[in-house]
């Protein structure tokens, strides 16, 4: 399978990457199947077009009253008449508000479940991506691309309906009135001055979308160093390199504001422009309306009206250069998360999968090549069988690939060559859900959520009792330190788990894995964190719970695996050896060399601990 991150996602400020986000925001406009919102987007669109059409006839009555109260001879009669158009001027006004208001209710659910469609499609996205992505990604920049991409799609979603489409409907009913009532040229000229503004819009922001570009790249790197800094605290203080992480932070954060004072630039010569444009536009069309005016072709009420459609038609047109910086901004915003939807996700159940039929759960590698980089083989050649309810150790030096076992057993990876067999079933065959819940996994490396140690042991099945929690601890031998804390279960292991030591913590993780009760168990380097004390309490209970289930067992303590039933040595991806801890001691090779040498260095350290007063 391709391990490639997915197709190149147009430039950033293209046409097409700007094509591509409008038709991606569609379905969540239109959702399928969805009738419900579909009629709530109908109706907000009746709701637009009668707002429009009360705020252009809006104008038309306040022309009637001023032509009313600036008539000669005026009498008590006459006064009826202005008096009827300013009730109606009010009350366009308030309908003008009101259907505007109910547009924005009824669409707001809309709004929201796309928000919410989106951004769980996103996460769900990323928990889809191979073991591969998550390991070079970065998670502060990660996180502030979702949250930008999701406020993107708001605003898209919002404006691009209600903003963009009345603003031009708005206009071209504007350009009819006045070329109705009057003549061709105040429709030419209040339309020439629209496509101006709009012509010197679109240019400058296209211009000036880089700037804006580079400000979300140094905000997404100075977020980045932030996270990565405070989630390696103690790694900071170890070494006392607060001043080094602030000097990381700091040069971010101006990079940030560098760009920042460019856009800002940027963004007052196109407010400057747009000014200057609606400026010469209004003065042209006033002053067409006041010669009418002397020359007793147009009404005082004529010449409010050209002033009073221009001015009402200021504030959206100055509004939609707002809105269209604001959508280039959205869609530069969106790019980074359309890049994570665009990520192929490398292992993918298969279109015939089917669930994993565990029956004794059985597990067999066979001629399994593998290898991270295709320069640097990893295994090679790698062939065992684990009977059902037996054990399996791996031992084997730093690198010679036992932990890339249980990752491909997990199916993080697919394999270059051979097989892996669960029950006879290939692992590519079966649904990666199915997979992982019949696999149990305690790994070197324990990093707990930042929640309640009952939230961290109940992970293992989040359905689980509290008495079946309680049971996993003691299993773990970690239910006695969890009563002596004040909040019990309930004590926060803060995050990454760092409240907690290192033997703690790895007790979790098998409390965890017990709690979740799988058919096939995997303990890499399970016991490394532990003491001898603690670490003999840990063995007999991993015994107990593997009793009647397959086993793996990855270590580099040969101590803990002597009771295997089959020991495997890896050297350089290879198995150089195999057999019982007695029975590869007897053979006097690789196995029997590393047991010589812990056991020598285990009596060093007792002689060293002797000594010490």
């Amino acid at each position: 399978m391709a391990r490639g991150h997915g197709r190149r996602y147009a430039p950033s400020g293209s046409s097409k990457a700007d094509i591509r986000a409008v038709r991606t925001l569609l379905p969540y406009l239109w959702p399928a199947g969805e009738t419900e919102l579909k009629l709530r987007v109908c109706v907000a669109v009746v709701f637009l077009v009668l707002a429009k059409i009360a705020t252009v006839i809006v104008p038309l009555f306040y022309k009637q009253a001023v032509d009313a109260l600036g008539g000669s001879g005026a009498t008590q009669a006459a006064i009826a008449v202005p008096l009827g158009v300013l009730l109606a001027y009010g009350g366009a006004r308030v309908l003008q508000q009101s259907f505007g208001e109910l547009r924005d209710a009824v669409f707001e659910k809309v709004a929201q479940r796309s928000i919410r469609v989106a951004g769980l499609k996103t996460f769900k996205h990323l928990h889809a991506l191979s073991l591969r992505f998550h390991l070079g990604r970065k998670t502060g920049g990660v996180s502030r691309a979702i949250e930008r991409g999701t406020k993107g799609i708001e605003f898209l979603l919002s404006f691009m309906l209600f903003n963009i489409v009345p603003t031009l409907l708005e206009i071209l009913m504007v350009c009819g009135i006045l070329w109705g009532l009057f003549n061709f040229w105040f429709a030419a000229v209040t339309f020439a001055t629209i496509c101006g503004y709009i012509a010197w819009t679109l240019a400058i922001t296209e211009w000036r979308t880089k700037y804006r570009r580079a400000m979300n790249e140094a905000d997404s790197e100075a977020h980045t160093k932030a996270v990565d800094s405070l989630l390696n605290f103690e790694t900071v203080k170890y070494f006392g390199n607060e001043a080094h992480e602030a000097g990381r932070f700091e040069q971010a954060l101006r990079g940030y504001e560098k760009a920042a004072v460019k856009s800002q630039t940027s963004l007052s010569l196109l407010n400057i422009g747009q000014g200057a444009i609606i400026a010469l536009g209004l003065t042209a069309v006033m002053y067409m309306a006041a010669r009418g005016v002397v020359g007793r072709t147009m009404t005082v009420g004529d010449f409010v009206l050209v002033n009073t459609y221009l001015i009402q038609l200021y504030m959206p047109l100055n509004f939609l250069g707002f809105v269209y910086r604001e959508i280039k901004r959205s869609l530069t915003d969106m790019e980074e998360m359309f890049h994570l939807l665009d990520e192929n996700a490398e292992i993918a159940d298969a279109p015939h999968a089917k669930p994993l039929a565990v029956g004794g759960g059985e597990v067999a590698f066979d001629a399994v090549t593998f290898a991270y980089d295709p320069r640097r083989p990893v295994l090679d050649q790698v062939s065992f069988r684990v009977p059902p309810g037996r054990t399996l150790a791996i031992v084997g030096p730093s690198g010679s690939g036992k932990s890339t076992i249980s990752r491909l057993l997990f199916r993080f990876y697919d394999v270059d060559g051979g097989r892996i067999l669960i029950d006879g079933q290939d692992v590519r065959d079966v649904t990666q859900t199915s997979l992982r819940a019949a696999v149990g996994m305690v790994p070197q490396d324990t990093v707990l959520f930042n929640d309640t140690v009952y939230y961290n042991i109940a992970y293992g099945r989040p359905g689980a009792t509290p008495a079946e929690v309680e049971q996993a601890a003691r299993l773990a031998r970690i239910h006695d330190f969890i009563m002596s804390q004040p909040d019990g279960y309930q004590a926060t292991v803060g995050e990454r788990g760092l409240k907690l030591s290192g033997g703690e913590k790895q007790r979790v993780a098998i409390a965890r894995t017990i709690l979740k009760n799988p058919r096939i168990l995997i303990f890499d380097e399970a016991t490394s964190a532990l003491d001898t004390h603690t670490e003999r309490e840990i063995q007999v209970s991993l015994e107990e719970v593997s009793a009647d289930r397959t086993t793996l067992i990855i270590a580099h303590r040969l101590s803990t695996v002597v009771h295997a039933d089959e020991i495997l040595v890896l050297e350089r991806g290879r198995v150089v050896e195999r057999g019982t801890h007695a029975g590869l001691l007897a053979t006097g090779g690789a196995y029997a060399a590393l047991w010589r040498k812990q056991q020598e260095a285990a009596r060093a350290e007792r002689r060293l601990a002797a000594t010490v007063p």
